[in-house]
């Protein structure tokens, strides 16, 4: 397993110095363009965790997306989701530190798909960037990612869901679509070594937020979500957890 994380490792990064100076030379083109070409490297990085790593994947509940964007809520418990769903779903855009947009070549082709980048310490402030810019993307046909746990959690726990992406869902409007999965089992948080085997990923039913209250909006979001990693977990981890 070392010597194929290793290779992973060894194919990620070198991808990454191909593709973002190339996806940088996209900045005169549509987001949608841009978008198709820099996600190539979330694309390669999800195909080459497969080949390396034997890490595969199956997804349930695509028949739950609605036709329209709408605003994701996604379990964060590894790096593999931040690929994944650039694969899953249509065009979008992601919630996230504007810290990581200072990044050389990483932060400066992420910066292309014009995400959604706050100052996480500005407390109010925060929330109200990311509803007015979380309400422009949807207004312009993106679909906007959050992830409410903020950082990555270990499988079999839980992180608190911050309200931003159901206040961003009261004042917008648009619809939720929760997502479970257990990538933390396959590519732990914080670790080098990726493990073998096939994470599930699980799409909800769309939840419907006009005239809701954020409270209702995210403790129905929790529930599922954390219903859901109930049943995919693997024993060994909510026995732990326990």
């Amino acid at each position: 397993m070392l010597l194929r994380s290793m290779l992973f490792a060894l194919g990620s990064w070198s991808s990454l110095l191909l593709i973002g100076p190339l996806g940088m030379l996209t900045w005169p083109l549509s987001f949608n363009t841009r978008f198709r070409v820099i996600s190539q490297w979330a694309r390669f990085n999800v195909w080459w965790l497969e080949k390396t790593c034997n890490v595969h994947y199956e997804v349930i509940g695509r028949e739950n997306l609605p036709a329209g964007n709408a605003i994701v809520l996604c379990k964060h418990q590894s790096t593999w989701e931040t690929l994944v769903l650039q694969q899953i779903l249509p065009p979008q855009v992601w919630l996230l530190k504007r810290e990581l947009l200072w990044v050389p070549v990483f932060g400066w082709a992420l910066a292309l798909l014009e995400p959604i980048a706050i100052d996480r310490g500005a407390g109010r402030k925060a929330v109200r960037q990311l509803i007015k810019q979380g309400q422009r993307k949807l207004d312009q046909g993106r679909w906007v990612v959050i992830y409410p746990e903020g950082t990555r959690t270990a499988p079999g726990q839980r992180g608190r869901y911050a309200l931003g992406g159901a206040i961003l869902a009261e004042h917008s409007g648009y619809p939720v679509v929760p997502i479970a999965h257990n990538a933390g089992e396959f590519w732990p948080r914080r670790a080098f070594i990726k493990r073998p085997g096939t994470i599930k990923l699980v799409i909800g039913p769309v939840i419907e937020t006009a005239g809701r209250k954020a409270q209702d909006i995210n403790a129905e979001v929790e529930a599922w979500i954390e219903g859901q990693m109930a049943q995919i977990t693997a024993p060994v981890f909510l026995s732990a957890a326990q």
